[in-house]
């Protein structure tokens, strides 16, 4: 059923936009995005017409994972600005209307975290239990087979006190133990005490590893593993992460959280569509938003894509809302990842499918991976990640208008061409397809507050309505994920005839189709019908 506009939450009827702050934009000169450089740039946000800006973590820490290992929860590091410059931020974005979430990571901290140096001081110290002790194996290995994912294992001697401790990732981020009530009760104060000063919600940092198998069994073999695959795929983690105990912490969050009007919850989840939507939980316990990645990780064609997207609105409970991503910081970037021609098409789908957005920085520009020489690779996970998180590009100029000094990372070298200041007065650009169905979503009912009704699928192309059923005002969105032409027709195509408001591809615009709807290679329409 359309949901009224007027009684949607914010973050239902939004569009949320994640900054990378070390990439977005450098304040003072230093070569690192900060919190007074992303401060300088709001305007464009609110010109763009998104209402939340993500940020991923701008807490104290080593930097080893940037900014995912924490050594204080409630500090803002140094290579981001201070606290005021956080207020400032937080201040100056709810005047503009634009909410603020923070990346909260309640799973592991860092090895130099106060709690984590208790911790490992002694067997017998209060926090002992904070993290994940455990004897070594009979033969003096790791206690199980549980292994991170860029391959080795997920334990780590600490020979003072004869023990190991476990780490989901990186051996500098122990894991939480999620079970001791007392690591609950100082991960609630964390998160009240950004609460309080004023943030509008959290994305929560691999919410599904927040619990273990309490016996810590050794994860069963992989018989889909073939030599020449990654390591870490030897093994399916059942036991070590995805526990149904998991689904308490999330809960426990979601009532910290409830207690504070209009704030919202998202969860990183990578996993199955039916294990996905189990994270909403019964109605007002779990995530407000489990994060959906079905436009990153399918298999880029009409066939997986359209299957997928009705997979996922067939098991959604009742009440839930979904939410679609193309991009974020881990994952390669769309532009190169299906190609530029596709990547229209897939804002497209990402901006008209029923349920929240979420916007990559640089997506919105066509930002492409952007090459890293060895010798100026930051990333330690050994899974190459630099290439997606390269420097905001905001004009020609030099290093792309981004700083005045030396970039963290090398400025991708289409900037001269792909870039804010370009794209913002070329009616042809991708800014300005994203900013146009923006735009639309906004104003349209039937795009961000009605309802999803599957059109079908024919070769390389499929289709879908967007209704609101309080009027019957109704739009039809029709995608090619193919390189030829295509067609579709049939019977929920039947007797419709309309204008072509969108098309990926400018020139094709404002004609009239009608229930056989032909598209040419790697185009997108969004059609207002009028029969």
């Amino acid at each position: 059923m359309t949901q009224d506009s007027d009684t949607l939450a914010w973050w239902k009827r939004g569009i949320i936009y994640q900054v990378y702050p070390l990439s977005f934009m450098d304040g003072n000169g230093d070569g690192s995005g900060d919190l007074r450089g992303m401060l300088s740039r709001l305007e464009y946000l609110r010109w763009l017409g998104v209402d939340a800006l993500w940020l991923s973590p701008i807490y104290s820490s080593p930097m080893v994972d940037f900014g995912y290992d924490i050594d204080d929860y409630t500090t803002v590091s140094p290579l981001f600005g201070s606290m005021d410059d956080f207020d400032s931020l937080l201040s100056e974005a709810h005047e503009m209307g634009i909410k603020v979430i923070l990346d909260f990571v309640p799973n592991h901290t860092s090895d130099t975290h106060p709690w984590f140096r208790e911790s490992r001081a002694s067997r017998n110290n209060p926090k002992r239990d904070w993290y994940y002790w455990r004897d070594p194996a009979p033969d003096g290995g790791p206690p199980n087979n549980w292994v991170i994912d860029h391959d080795g294992s997920a334990w780590e001697f600490d020979p003072d006190s004869g023990q190991y401790y476990y780490h989901a990732f990186h051996r500098t981020q122990p894991d939480l133990n999620w079970r001791n009530p007392e690591v609950r009760k100082a991960l609630a104060g964390v998160m009240e005490f950004w609460l309080d000063r004023g943030v509008d919600g959290f994305r929560v940092d691999v919410m599904w590893h927040l619990a273990k198998d309490r016996l810590f069994r050794d994860n069963p073999p992989n018989p889909g593993f073939r030599e020449g695959m990654p390591e870490h795929e030897r093994f399916v983690a059942v036991y070590s992460a995805n526990q149904p105990e998991v689904y308490d912490a999330v809960a426990f969050m979601r009532r910290v959280t409830d207690r504070y009007p209009e704030r919202v919850l998202l969860g990183e989840l990578y996993l199955s569509t039916s294990e996905l939507v189990s994270y909403y939980g019964p109605a007002g316990t779990g995530a407000h938003l489990p994060a959906n990645f079905l436009l990153i990780l399918k298999q880029w064609s009409a066939s997986e894509i359209y299957l997928g997207i009705n997979q996922y609105e067939g098991l959604l409970p009742p009440g839930a809302w979904p939410n679609w991503a193309l991009g974020n910081h881990d994952w390669s970037r769309s532009a190169s990842r299906i190609g530029p021609e596709q990547a229209r098409v897939g804002a497209l789908l990402l901006l008209t499918l029923r349920g929240t957005p979420t916007i990559y920085y640089g997506e919105e520009i066509g930002m492409r991976d952007g090459p890293i020489p060895p010798d100026r690779s930051r990333d330690n996970s050994g899974q190459q990640k630099d290439k997606q998180r390269t420097p905001m590009q905001w004009n020609e100029n030099e290093n792309a208008g981004f700083t005045k000094g030396v970039p963290w990372l090398p400025i991708e070298p289409e900037y001269r061409r792909t870039n804010v200041e370009s794209e913002r007065n070329d009616p042809a650009s991708m800014l300005t397809l994203y900013r146009r169905l923006i735009e639309l979503r906004r104003h349209e009912r039937a795009l961000h507050a009605g309802i999803f009704l599957p059109a079908g699928l024919a070769g390389d192309v499929f289709a879908f309505f967007r209704e609101d059923e309080y009027t019957g005002r109704r739009f039809l969105v029709a995608v090619n994920l193919g390189t030829g032409p295509g067609k579709i027709t049939g019977s929920r195509l039947a007797g419709i005839g309309g204008a072509v408001l969108i098309s990926t591809i400018p020139e094709r615009e404002s004609r009239v189709v009608g229930s056989e709807i032909e598209l040419v290679g790697n185009e997108g329409i969004l059609v207002e019908v009028r029969s």
